[in-house]
């Protein structure tokens, strides 16, 4: 998938989108793979910032799917695991490697992250733990409280009802 179509999916260019672009590039380098159709591959992000919309583009993996796992750990960092090898790689984006001053200008930012070497900018090691198991598709349950529908994983337990975690959330600040 072109960058120019990166673009247009996430609606503008900006650093992190660049970020985003050469990761997940180097992830699917580094792995042998092609975009995953189905769950092929599965993802682990580490932050929700504009890269991971070319994560999404570039791997094939989505929420939808079940197959982007979102870690809310605040690092410009992708594990790509491919479940029919078994084997994963983790590409982190070296921020102190980017000359002083660039930040300032986003277009020359940009420039300089798409046109400068991987190794320059990127770590990539190979990972050793098992790929996430697919997604289950789990069985949705009325809140007692909202009447929505929720997963029936999410639900919590308040006196002899079952509630969705905002109603529970609710409830304690109610207490």
């Amino acid at each position: 998938m072109s960058y120019d179509e990166i673009i247009a999916f996430h609606g503008h260019t900006c650093p992190g989108l660049a970020i985003g672009y050469r990761m997940s590039l180097a992830a699917m380098t580094a792995l042998g793979v092609v975009r995953s159709g189905d769950e092929e591959l599965v993802a682990v992000v580490e932050n929700d910032a504009c890269g991971v919309d070319a994560l999404q583009c570039v791997t094939g993996c989505t929420f939808g799917k079940g197959n982007l796992l979102f870690l809310d750990y605040g690092k410009n960092a992708y594990t790509l695991f491919s479940r029919s090898s078994s084997k994963g790689v983790r590409v982190v984006f070296q921020a102190q490697s980017v000359p002083e001053g660039l930040r300032g200008d986003k277009p020359a930012y940009i420039r300089f992250l798409q046109e400068c070497p991987e190794e320059s900018i990127l770590t990539i090691s190979r990972i050793t733990d098992e790929p996430p198991k697919p997604a289950r598709i789990r069985n949705s349950i009325v809140c007692h409280s909202c009447g929505e529908s929720v997963m029936d994983t999410r639900l919590r337990q308040i006196g002899n009802r079952q509630v969705c975690i905002p109603c529970a959330v609710t409830h304690e600040l109610v207490i």
